[in-house]
């Protein structure tokens, strides 16, 4: 556990040299990593989420296949593609999800949001099953983990991702710019921040053996105990964002009787207790505590918990209050 320890160490400090200003993003990409979860960006253009996504992928190793969101990709464009031979004559070849087997690690998909829901669909599956059937037989990626991407400015030729699909997403991650006046200059003025792909290259390639995630992700949950007072608290703060109400939770101008249209269900409280784990692990402790579910809290939550239409408007406030909320009103032991 201790040579982990050092590689992750070592991840982290090669992504946040090569990605300025996005360390608690790093942290949370690297707790989903180690949870097996997949993990979408979302945040303004320009910010850096497809160089964060590259990178990652870099320091992971293993084989990597990307695809583009597009108006016109079809389900089939995961799978296979179509093309005419030097004979004159129409063959078929394995597309980017088939391409590399049961060796493929980091599946890409940028502006996901372009795709039709037909594709959100069979991405679904892939990422739920890590499967996929085609050519009359069942293709396995054990290792894979999926990255997307979207952008939150442009709306024109985009499909909102369905619950189920967002579901699978362990994390939903807002990607920002750095704060930092350094950090910013550094940006516009330091050419080896100039060209992305050279950017990307500079960091260490695949620094973790990405055939031993699924490994090392187990022995974390088995090295990483949970108190019954820990366990109370982590089942409470999550009943308290599907039932506010019961809870005592007042929101204004908002009837918190008849706020949750739908809240986590068991993957994300799952997900939830997993992604704590990790955290725990990576400061140090083999016991958890209330903080590693506040570290993840709202990465997990938000994208999972559906309102009414009436309140809509305002989900993103109204969804921030509610944990909030949450976060003070169960007593942490």
């Amino acid at each position: 556990m201790s040579d982990w320890h050092a590689l992750i160490r070592q991840m982290e400090t090669s992504i946040n040299n090569t990605i300025l200003g996005q360390e608690h993003i790093v942290r949370l990409m690297t707790i989903a990593t180690l949870s097996r979860g997949h993990i979408l960006l979302e945040g303004d253009v320009g910010v850096g989420k497809t160089t964060l996504l590259k990178t990652v992928a870099e320091c992971l190793g293993g084989n990597f296949e990307r695809i583009e969101g597009t108006i016109d990709l079809m389900p089939h464009d995961l799978v296979y593609y179509t093309y005419i031979a030097e004979n004159g004559k129409p063959g078929v070849s394995s597309g980017p999800v088939l391409k590399h087997g049961d060796e493929l690690s980091i599946f890409f998909f940028n502006e996901i949001n372009r795709a039709r829901p037909q594709v959100h669909s069979l991405l679904l599956r892939i990422m739920a099953e890590r499967s996929v059937h085609a050519f009359n037989q069942t293709h396995y990626f054990p290792h894979l983990q999926v990255f997307a991407d979207r952008n939150r400015i442009e709306k024109d030729e985009t499909f909102e991702l369905p619950a189920a699909a967002r579901d699978r997403f362990m994390m939903e991650l807002h990607v920002e710019q750095p704060k930092s006046e350094t950090q910013l200059k550094d940006l516009m003025f330091n050419p080896r921040f100039h060209d992305a792909d050279k950017l990307v290259d500079s960091a260490d390639k695949a620094v973790v053996p990405f055939q031993q995630l699924n490994d090392i992700a187990v022995a974390i949950q088995e090295h990483v105990h949970t108190s019954e007072k820990v366990q109370d608290y982590g089942y409470h703060l999550c009943r308290a964002l599907r039932e506010p109400a019961e809870y005592g939770i007042q929101i204004t101008d908002v009837d918190t009787n008849n706020m949750i249209r739908g809240g986590m269900g068991p993957r994300g409280i799952s997900y939830l207790a997993r992604g704590a784990k990790v955290n725990a692990w990576l400061n140090g402790r083999d016991a958890l505590l209330p903080e590693d579910f506040h570290m993840i809290i709202r990465q997990i939550a938000k994208h999972r918990l559906f309102l009414n239409p009436v309140y809509d408007y305002n989900r993103d406030d109204i969804v921030e209050s509610l944990i909030t909320a949450a976060l003070n009103t169960i007593q942490s032991p």
